[in-house]
């Protein structure tokens, strides 16, 4: 019993230090700025498409173009591997970024 209030304790030390729990959490603010890039074929405060898919809400879509579910690991794969008329941006975007650009399209 004792070992679990400690657990809960020291997590609510971490969320009320502003810890991140894991290294892919990302910063929006950071990934704000890292979606400069991807502004040239998508727009991020409508759904309407550009070159690219609007990507205001995305995380509230059930399904990504790829017919993939929406979730942070299908969003940097898909930045990576491209899909369609995506182009594949592999290692040209770090993996820090790749995880700052899903924490800001989560703010979306």
């Amino acid at each position: 019993m004792k070992k679990g209030i400690l657990t809960l304790a020291s997590l609510g030390l971490l969320l009320a230090a502003g810890l991140p729990l894991t290294a892919a959490d990302g910063d929006a603010k950071k990934g704000e700025a890292a979606f400069e890039n991807c502004s040239v074929c998508h727009n991020a405060d409508s759904t309407e498409v550009k070159i690219g898919p609007g990507l205001k809400g995305l995380f509230k879509r059930e399904k990504l173009v790829n017919g993939k579910p929406v979730n942070a690991d299908n969003v940097k794969a898909l930045i990576t591997e491209g899909s369609g008329a995506m182009p594949p941006f592999g290692d040209a975007i770090t993996a820090d970024d790749k995880d700052n650009i899903v924490a800001y399209l989560k703010t979306l």
